[in-house]
């Protein structure tokens, strides 16, 4: 069963964060930042003023406390609206 958002309104799927830093340290799950950057996986259809500029695979950045998070079928994801995102990442 596929998330499908509605208006302008989109669903990511946070990326993993990094566990080693550049210098190679270590990071413990609980000292690690929650990344800013996401997939985005679907995309509403847009409003009638509103076009929707990010499309499905997308690599985005985000707002930090945008968004509401959400489980489905054993997965995380984000739904927010398109506002929210920052910038893709080309």
């Amino acid at each position: 069963m596929a998330i499908k958002p509605l208006g302008d309104r989109v669903v990511i799927k946070r990326l993993e964060a990094e566990e080693v830093t550049k210098s190679g340290i270590v990071l413990t799950a609980a000292s690690q930042e929650k990344p800013q950057e996401a997939t985005v996986i679907a995309v509403g259809p847009g409003l009638v003023d509103v076009k929707m500029e990010v499309k499905v695979g997308d690599k985005v950045l985000f707002s930090k406390y945008s968004g509401n998070e959400i489980k489905h079928e054993g997965q995380e994801y984000i739904i927010l609206k398109q506002s929210d995102v920052l910038a893709i990442i080309e």
